[in-house]
């Protein structure tokens, strides 16, 4: 069985719980809080030396760490991973562009005013920017969406999870998803999928939920 260890309110987490989630896969769920430090102990930075989560154990002492590389790892050889070529590059495109264009925008308002308290007085300098390539980001979301269902294959990919990841989370950090009908219909979308559960959620409170693997 797999061991994941995510802090229960990161995005880049939430993104793997929710994969592993929609296809059903049982794991162990080990909580690791960032902000208390509990991702710098010397324990932690053996398994992996960025001392970052997620982190997911997939072996004896073999350890994948970054949220979209789990992401492809644990959806590979299922309907979240696209088995046409140039559909698996698009794909993959996505992720890309979620780490380079979402995440270091929405990602760290989100991460500085919703979980760093005081964080707005200590980032102002920073704010302005996030926020301006961060409507940059959704507005090239919200115009592939207005002509495709979702990112990549015209199906529920590891793509759409991993955008999913923080855009849900853009209107808790200032960001106002009222001019993106289109991504809000994909929210919606996303959150229709069988199997599908919320940020909060913990692997305890279901047993054994609809899932994508399974086709339901």
């Amino acid at each position: 069985m797999y061991k994941l260890y995510s802090m229960q309110r990161s995005g880049n987490s939430y993104k793997v719980r929710l994969a592993l989630a929609l296809l059903n896969v049982p794991y162990e769920a080990i909580e690791v809080d960032i902000l208390r430090g509990e991702s710098r102990t010397p324990d932690f930075l053996s398994k992996n030396p960025s001392g970052q989560v997620p982190l997911l154990e997939v072996g004896d002492d073999r350890f994948l760490a970054e949220s979209n590389a789990i992401l492809w790892y644990v959806a590979v050889g299922t309907p979240l991973a696209p088995e046409n070529r140039i559909d698996r590059a698009e794909a993959l495109q996505w992720m890309f562009f979620e780490q380079h264009a979402l995440e270091p925008n929405i990602g760290a308002a989100y991460f500085w005013l919703s979980l760093v308290k005081g964080g707005r007085d200590l980032q102002t300098h920073s704010l302005e920017d996030w926020m301006e390539r961060g409507y940059g980001a959704l507005q090239v979301m919200e115009n592939h969406l207005k002509t495709n269902a979702y990112f990549a294959a015209r199906q529920l990919t590891v793509a759409d999870i991993a955008l999913y990841g923080y855009t849900h989370l853009a209107d808790r950090c200032d960001f106002d998803l009222s001019t993106f009908p289109a991504i809000r219909d994909w929210l919606q979308r996303v959150e229709a999928a069988p199997g599908f559960v919320t940020m909060d959620w913990r692997p305890a409170d279901i047993d054994d939920p609809a899932s994508i693997a399974a086709g339901a």
